[in-house]
């Protein structure tokens, strides 16, 4: 694929002369796409690398921000799409309504991610038009994400951790610990209990976020509503998910998956299974996150 046909986070044509001189200082690799750099223990394209150092550089955080967190490909889009809904609910505005965010657009344009989107091209960006509380999303680990907050007050930060195979070890557990050591700042979420328990970890998200569903709420269904509002099925069947485009020019339907739990057995040998169970078990040993 040419370089010019990739998303423009995914390429290194847009890096400036700091950046490059910090590039040639880290570990580099190569993937399928090109070129990937080793920068406070995770590794990014030379494009996204320029998006976290103009975030760590120009992002102002507020109290009432909201992040959510999660390593690619491990149910980033629902947990936006669950917190959009959560707020939203206070604004009056029913699910099947045609003026709901989410039945006009993609879940990824409502919360931005902050180095691929937002500071992907400057370190200070307009974000004036994001209402409190401002929803934004990352990819990056934790200790990168709060950097900016050494002289401030933190905000929310949710993350969605999927128990999976692949070198993610170090992005897990820095949330996992960073849950531990910050319960009011750091909401860890198990991808495994959102599908398995959906109206209990909504419920538990609400509370966190500091929006909490009324007794009058469950008695009328709203946790249902929003659960439904805010399926695989029913996000990937809207209209705006199927001919719309999501902020980075991707076509939004990449974005909606399978979203099983244990599709895995789909792919790979019981031998293969179990000697992924064992690695798993090493790198979380003593940690105390279990899936």
């Amino acid at each position: 694929m040419n370089e010019k046909e990739l998303p423009e986070s995914l390429r290194g044509d847009n890096i400036s002369e700091e950046t490059k001189s910090l590039i040639s200082s880290l570990s580099c690799n190569k993937d399928f796409l090109g070129k990937i750099y080793n920068y406070q223990g995770c590794w990014y394209y030379p494009n996204t690398l320029q998006g976290v150092l103009n975030f760590q550089k120009g992002f102002k955080p507020q109290e009432t921000d909201i992040i959510i967190a999660s390593f690619p490909k491990s149910g980033n889009t629902w947990l936006k799409a669950l917190t959009i809904a959560l707020f939203e609910r206070l604004n009056n505005t029913s699910s099947s309504d045609a003026l709901h965010p989410l039945q006009s657009d993609n879940p990824h344009g409502l919360a931005p991610f902050l180095e691929t989107i937002l500071y992907l091209n400057s370190s200070t960006p307009d974000v004036t038009k994001f209402p409190s509380p401002r929803l934004f999303s990352t990819h990056m680990p934790l200790h990168t994400l709060q950097e900016p907050f050494k002289d401030s007050s933190p905000c929310k930060i949710v993350y969605v951790g999927v128990g999976y195979f692949g070198p993610i070890w170090e992005h897990i557990l820095s949330y996992w610990r960073g849950s531990l050591e910050d319960t009011k700042h750091v909401l860890f979420m198990r991808y495994e209990e959102m599908k398995s328990k959906p109206a209990a970890q909504v419920k538990r998200l609400a509370e966190f976020l500091g929006c909490p569903f009324t007794e009058e709420e469950e008695d009328q269904g709203c946790v249902d509503k929003i659960l439904e509002l805010c399926s695989l099925r029913n996000l990937s069947g809207l209209e705006i998910n199927k001919t719309g485009k999501a902020s980075n020019n991707m076509h939004p339907s990449i974005f909606f998956r399978k979203g099983e739990v244990g599709d895995f057995k789909n792919h790979l040998t019981p031998e293969m299974e179990n000697k992924i169970d064992m690695i798993v078990e090493e790198k979380y040993k003593g940690s105390g996150l279990k899936f």
